[in-house]
């Protein structure tokens, strides 16, 4: 058994400017963790993967292709590999997502 301490992480630096904690890493997949404060958003992405977003907290805005739909806590979002994605703030609370890529992407995300 492995036993990991969210605060312990080190922050993953991206993209997007937003902070991300990898908190699993594995030959089989990736999870990430996202906390975006108000305002900010993902920029539109698409992955070589499959990827499911479960919202922790708050009401963030999700895109995947042509539907952007706001969610709340609770949540799971499903975008399938190669599908523009996104995630926005609009709100004046913090949110958090996990955001989860299985299986492990072998090629790099690409920016829209």
């Amino acid at each position: 058994m492995e036993i990991k301490n969210y605060s312990d992480l080190q922050k993953s630096d991206n993209p997007h400017g937003v902070q991300a904690t990898k908190i699993h890493d594995s030959k089989n997949g990736v999870v990430m963790h996202l906390l975006l404060k108000s305002g900010e958003s993902l920029k539109p992405h698409k992955t070589p993967v499959d990827v499911s977003f479960y919202v922790l907290e708050g009401t963030p805005t999700i895109m995947v292709g042509d539907e952007k739909v706001q969610v709340k806590k609770d949540d799971i979002i499903e975008s399938p590999k190669d599908i523009v994605h996104c995630i926005y703030n609009e709100s004046s609370n913090d949110i958090r997502v996990l955001v989860m890529k299985l299986p492990r992407p072998t090629a790099k995300t690409s920016m829209v």
